[in-house]
């Protein structure tokens, strides 16, 4: 049987338009260096890990690696970027895990599932649209998110373990300063992060919860209550 990572593919220099669109599960493209608009569109089960090249004489952090709509109705997988991205960064995302350093306006605009991370600032109007996954947003500012589906939360026990788990993994994949430095002064760094969620996403969620620790049938308990 073949292993769910079979095939890890290395670039360097600037990738264009849709770079790594739509691959599968089983496939990992490497870039080093930066890329252009839509760098993971449809995203289907892959990796995509972007990062500048070790020698690069800026802070990849505060300086741009990809364009605008990354992760654009992306279903599954993971996107890894060391840098920050433009506008509308995971727009539709129905299922892919994202950890970036920076994004520009509208992020998460109709997301409906996944979960992404971002270690860095975002742009006006986040959120707009978000019926569904969960955004963990560094130092936030709340006057830049779109409270009209969402709502802001402190991270709880299985919040702060799944964020720990997604900058391990964006630490290993592209040895980002940033995501060293927060996982290694972790108890002070979790409580610096703000939950964005959806306000009916999360009552399902809670309805879930219940149902399972009654040993009930989630999918009717929520069929029931919604």
């Amino acid at each position: 049987m073949l292993s769910r990572r079979t095939i890890d593919i290395s670039f360097t220099g600037s990738a264009g338009q849709s770079f790594g669109a739509f691959i599968p599960q089983g496939l990992t493209l490497h870039l080093v260096g930066d890329a252009n608009d839509y760098v993971g569109k449809g995203l289907s089960g892959g990796r995509i890990v972007i990062h500048p090249h070790p020698t690069a004489p800026f802070e990849p952090g505060e300086n741009t690696i990809a364009g605008n709509v990354i992760g654009y109705g992306a279903t599954s997988g993971e996107l890894f970027l060391r840098g920050k991205v433009g506008e509308r960064f995971c727009v539709r995302n129905s299922g892919a895990h994202a950890v970036v350093e920076g994004v520009g306006d509208h992020g998460c605009e109709y997301m409906t599932g996944g979960r992404v991370a971002v270690l860095g600032p975002v742009g006006r109007n986040f959120g707009a649209g978000m019926s569904g996954g969960i955004a963990y947003l560094l130092d936030l500012d709340p006057s830049l998110i779109n409270h009209e589906l969402v709502e802001l939360n402190q991270l709880d026990d299985i919040d702060a373990l799944e964020l720990f788990e997604l900058i391990t993994k964006h630490v290993v994949h592209t040895d980002s300063t940033k995501g060293r430095e927060l996982l290694a002064t972790w108890a002070a760094s979790v409580t610096r992060f703000t939950k964005v969620i959806p306000r009916d996403y999360k009552k399902v969620l809670e309805i879930e919860a219940d149902a399972l620790s009654r040993g009930e049938d989630p999918m009717l308990a929520i069929m029931s209550r919604i």
